[in-house]
């Protein structure tokens, strides 16, 4: 696919300058158009990737924001997103529609400006463009506390209705024991950006060779046109050792006849057993798998590792654990790459357990919220007058 991709907030502009990079040390296509929107002058200075006049700062005049941020407040992000909207829009001016077969808009949901903006600028591209809207939503870790899962939950509602699809990563699932925060972000945000690279860039012209099976745009855009929410397994090896001495070596000690490749049954076990590893244990945010509606399959690597055989075995196999006839299969043939991937689209799940937890811990935060509002005047009544109300206020 070619995409136009909006980055909003911190952690929506920190995961497209990810995406960039990856994109470019890959040698993909994907990416026609990047634009990062925060309301922190200071986020949007950190980044590498995203050209400096793509990085769009909102809020500059409202009281509450100045530069500075949204303060985890979705209220503010989304007003913010309302009134700056002829600047996204100005900015968005730039994008080569021609070229272009849908929107990306990435978000953090545990803040203010990604949780409250994505959504906005979701819908106003959905009026303004005839082409589809998609959205990658990060749902925060259990541990960043009740306003942020309070925050999350309401933003994944509002963002699951404006766009298409809603690509969920989680956070509680990515980090590690041990990381720190930046560590921890850093490494989420460096799975997201192979899942979701490999995923979506198979097929398009990059100076890559072309295969019969080879993924196209229109096969991601089915596998997503079911609405709801979404989750990408990926799984990789290294290639098999006789494949790196073939591109090494070629053709140096075979007068122009290659030696054979790894055993086709071997092939065939590796890619099925690598579908089945990444459907099972790495999905961007865990889920039943039989409650996925459509789900497609992109084997990325050299293409002496390829089997037709293997994938047309994996591509059975999830058609049998979906309990679905939906399953497309393809490969993206990389000449250069030492490893074998496979990244497979589990589209429109609907049991996740993460998002029924976020949602349990959304509501007694909100109970916590509401109770500590309740209370709080007369607390604070409390704390200011004497017990006999005998001293007046001057």
């Amino acid at each position: 696919m070619n995409l136009a991709v909006i980055g909003f907030g911190n952690a929506g502009g920190k995961v497209v300058d990810k995406l960039l990079a990856f994109e470019e040390d890959t040698g993909r296509s994907l990416w026609r158009f990047a634009l990062a929107v925060n309301s922190a002058e200071i986020d949007l200075a950190k980044l590498d990737h995203v050209p400096r006049d793509n990085r769009i700062l909102i809020g500059q005049t409202d009281q509450r924001v100045k530069g500075r941020g949204a303060g985890a407040d979705p209220e503010v992000g989304a007003d913010i997103a309302r009134r700056d909207h002829q600047e996204i829009e100005r900015a968005m001016d730039g994008v080569p529609i021609h070229d272009i077969d849908g929107f990306l808009v990435v978000a953090g949901l545990g803040g203010g400006t990604g949780s409250g903006g994505a959504p906005v600028i979701a819908e106003t591209l959905h009026d303004r463009y005839a082409e589809p809207v998609y959205g990658l939503g990060i749902l925060p870790s259990a541990d960043e506390g009740g306003r942020a899962a309070f925050n999350a939950a309401r933003s994944l509602t509002s963002f699951t209705e404006a766009t298409e699809n809603l690509i969920c990563f989680d956070n509680d699932t990515w980090r590690q024991h041990g990381d720190s925060v930046e560590m921890g972000y850093e490494r989420t945000n460096e799975e997201i950006a192979r899942r979701v690279v490999t995923l979506l860039a198979a097929g398009e012209l990059d100076g890559s060779q072309i295969s019969e099976a080879a993924m196209d745009s229109s096969d991601v855009k089915r596998t997503l046109a079911t609405g709801g929410v979404s989750s990408i397994a990926f799984a990789s090896s290294e290639v098999e050792s006789r494949t790196r001495e073939q591109r090494g070596l070629i053709n140096r000690f075979t007068n122009g006849h290659e030696e054979s490749g790894p055993d086709e049954n071997d092939l065939t076990m590796k890619i099925h057993g690598l579908v089945r590893k990444a459907v099972t244990s790495r999905l961007t945010v865990p889920a039943e798998i039989d409650s996925a509606e459509r789900s497609l399959i992109v084997v990325s690597g050299p293409p002496s590792e390829f089997s037709q055989k293997g994938l047309r075995r994996a591509r059975e196999w999830l058609e049998r654990e979906t309990d679905s006839v939906e399953v497309l299969a393809g490969d993206d043939p990389r000449e250069g790459a030492d490893r074998l991937s496979v990244a497979v689209l589990l589209s429109n799940v609907t049991r996740v357990d993460r998002i029924d937890a976020l949602q349990d811990q959304a509501v007694d935060a909100k109970s916590n919220i509401q109770q500590q509002a309740d209370t709080r005047e007369d607390e604070i009544n409390d704390l200011i007058t004497d017990d006999a109300g005998e001293l007046d206020p001057i």
